[in-house]
């Protein structure tokens, strides 16, 4: 099917990006749960598959709320107010939600699913006493799955982000719009959308179009219609294809100089989130010393720490990534 959604110069007007941490939920829950292998993500998956299956999130309140196909609700994915929302605003908003439009959501998605599980059903019954519950597992799931690699991820969707700013500058925004994905085209002040099911108009979008970069949003499009909130189009950011490559070796000697030899061998080592007891198998180092030098690191902003079940995962900040870099030219 064919969608058509008309712009007016305001609309046009109010065309904006946003980076979205729970754009990224959905689509990466069902690459976990899907046991296939993907061409691009299988480093991920195959780090991240076994903490979720420990965790059971592979059967909690996201594994009803996310089918394997299909929709998704549209409470789950609320319109960012700035450009980069931190999770915890998200989450906000999640909290924030009106009981009417949880339920209506809901039974959407039991009609395209036949129904709802348990525990969907008390989240039908009662949205103020159970979205709460939703957003504590909606958080695990961020800190175990994805906010380990939220600076890789982060530097893949900002340069896109540039990316597109730039062709607008360049060319006009029609011809990003034409260029975003295949299934989008724009003519004649209407930006067509091939593959949604259902229609697409001002009545029913809101005003303006948020377009959000999605590491694992792919090989399609995803969009959000909720007035008064502006339409969302989640896109698959360029680039994506070497968000997991192995880089070179970093040279540790200049930056050891300034960190110590300790500090930099671990920061380089951190090509892949890790634990202690992990770090210290592989750079030979005593645990305590790994800890304590650790703890260093992120005090500097260098390193991140996320619980991940009984272990703490440690994981190069932007920070970090932009020093080993410099290191290394």
């Amino acid at each position: 099917m064919l969608a058509e959604l008309a712009f007016s110069v305001g609309d046009l007007a109010r065309v904006r990006f946003a980076v979205s941490p729970m754009w990224e939920v959905a689509p990466s829950l069902r690459l976990l749960r899907s046991g296939s292998v993907h061409p691009v993500h299988r480093p991920w998956v195959d780090q991240v598959r076994p903490r979720l299956l420990a965790a059971g999130l592979d059967r909690g309140w996201l594994s009803e709320l996310v089918p394997p196909a299909r929709y998704v609700p549209d409470f789950l994915n609320p319109a960012p107010l700035v450009p980069t929302p931190a999770p915890q605003d998200e989450w906000d908003a999640i909290l924030a939600t009106p009981a009417d439009r949880v339920r209506r959501d809901l039974e959407h998605l039991a009609r395209h699913e036949g129904g709802l599980g348990p525990r969907l059903r008390t989240l039908h019954s009662d949205p103020p006493g159970r979205l709460a519950r939703l957003v504590e597992e909606i958080e695990t799931y961020w800190e175990l799955a994805l906010a380990p690699y939220w600076a890789r991820v982060r530097a893949v969707l900002d340069a896109d982000i540039l990316h597109r700013a730039r062709m607008v500058a360049e060319h006009g925004a029609g011809h990003l719009l034409n260029d975003l994905h295949a299934s989008l085209s724009w003519d004649d002040d209407v930006l067509r959308i091939n593959g949604r099911k259902q229609p697409m108009t001002r009545t029913s979008a809101g005003a303006g179009l948020l377009l959000i970069p999605s590491a694992f949003t792919g090989p399609g499009v995803r969009t959000r219609t909720t007035p008064p909130d502006p339409p969302q189009v989640a896109y698959p950011a360029r680039g994506v294809g070497s968000l997991w490559s192995t880089r070179p070796a970093t040279r540790t000697g200049a930056l050891a100089a300034v960190l110590g030899r300790s500090r930099a061998l671990l920061l380089s080592e951190l090509q892949t989130p890790a634990s202690t007891t992990q770090l210290a198998h592989r750079t030979g180092l005593s645990a305590a010393g790994v800890s304590q030098n650790l703890t260093a690191l992120k005090d500097a902003g260098l390193v991140s720490a996320h619980r991940a079940g009984r272990s703490v995962l440690y994981a190069r900040t932007a920070a970090g990534e932009t020093l080993l870099q410099a290191a290394s030219t």
